[in-house]
């Protein structure tokens, strides 16, 4: 564990300092404040509380320090540093959510708009945190028939978009909109069996020129019975990453 501290830190640190001497004592001092943090006794309680109150490296440091979350105040806690924060302090909650859902899943079963936000986080890695933490709730009904219709709306809707989008036209707004139906897709992948609308957005999806999301309708389609139509069309797709499904 601490060996994954330093590392995370010191790329973090490095990806931003990035050789811009007029910031070194910046994050000189923000390293200083990590160690401090990670090297010396604090309580449990003392860390939660850098995660509700602290600056953005004490909210780093202290989310990779904790050894979980104890009820679900401390979850909320948890979540709120997961969107709408800065990327350091989401990419380390993310990098620990995981192993705090899964000890604890119960904690977690009231937060679907976070974690809806979170699936399409502009960082990958918090995108493909977030989605292995949710595999822990996919088995809690109470949990799922909220996150779940909210989950085939947002990706209706933005398949409905993305498949009139002309991808050669390599404009920011229309990668990133693919970039979010790809996670969309990606997370639907494990939630597939509670989507009742499920044909008609893999339809809507499968008509997206960009390969990776016809790959993700494959990854889905793989995973269930029927659909041989869908299924059929897709192994005859142009690119190899679609018809191995």
């Amino acid at each position: 564990k601490n060996i994954v501290f330093y590392v995370i830190l010191f790329l973090q640190i490095s990806r931003e300092l990035n050789l811009n001497t007029n910031n070194f004592e910046n994050y000189k001092e923000d390293f200083e404040r990590a160690l401090n943090i990670y090297e010396n006794n604090y309580s449990h309680d003392d860390l939660i509380e850098f995660l509700k109150n602290g600056s953005v490296v004490e909210r780093q440091t202290a989310v990779l320090k904790l050894d979980g979350i104890l009820s679900e105040v401390e979850a909320e806690i948890l979540m709120n540093n997961l969107t709408g924060c800065d990327g350091k302090i989401r990419e380390a909650v993310s990098f620990r959510l995981k192993e705090f859902v899964s000890k604890n899943p119960e904690f977690f079963l009231n937060f679907c708009d976070i974690f809806l936000d979170a699936i399409v986080d502009i960082n990958g890695n918090i995108c493909r945190n977030t989605i292995s933490a949710l595999k822990h709730l996919k088995y809690f009904d109470n949990f799922c028939t909220e996150f779940c219709p909210k989950l085939c709306k947002l990706t209706l809707e933005l398949a409905k978009k993305a498949k009139d989008f002309d991808i050669q036209d390599g404009k920011y707004k229309i990668n990133k909109e693919i970039f979010k139906l790809y996670w969309y897709l990606e997370t639907l992948s494990e939630f597939w069996d509670y989507a009742e609308n499920l044909e008609e957005i893999l339809r809507e999806a499968k008509q997206v020129k960009d390969y990776t999301i016809r790959e993700k309708v494959a990854k889905i389609l793989s995973k269930t019975d029927g659909f041989s139509e869908l299924k059929n069309e897709l192994k005859n797709d142009e690119n190899y990453y679609v018809r191995r499904y």
